[in-house]
């Protein structure tokens, strides 16, 4: 299961991260979220070691989501080296996301 970080924790959990991350920005209630969850901890398994995968509730964290400019969810940000390398939104295939990290990764 990825990591639930909240708005204190980004800079250590992801700015500052080695190698590069995939945040997964949700919400409970979204049932597009809810779907894309398998999809998810299989990349987080796939990934072990190469990208940290991790989920930041919307509902709570209010800070970060309105820095990348989350306006729906699912919305998945991949950073790299501190900065933002690929934003993607919406339900997406295990492929089309493999397709998204392996470009970054």
């Amino acid at each position: 299961m990825p990591k639930a970080i909240t708005d204190a924790e980004f800079d250590a959990e992801v700015l500052k991260s080695k190698i590069p991350v995939l945040i997964d920005f949700w919400a409970p209630w979204c049932g597009p979220c809810k779907a894309m969850l398998p999809i998810i901890e299989e990349l987080e398994t796939e990934y072990a070691g190469k990208v940290k995968v991790v989920k930041m509730n919307v509902d709570e964290n209010q800070n970060v989501p309105q820095n990348f400019n989350v306006m729906s969810i699912p919305t998945f940000v991949l950073i790299k080296d501190g900065k933002p390398a690929a934003t993607f939104v919406g339900s997406r295939s295990k492929a089309d996301m493999k397709k998204e990290i392996d470009a970054v990764a």
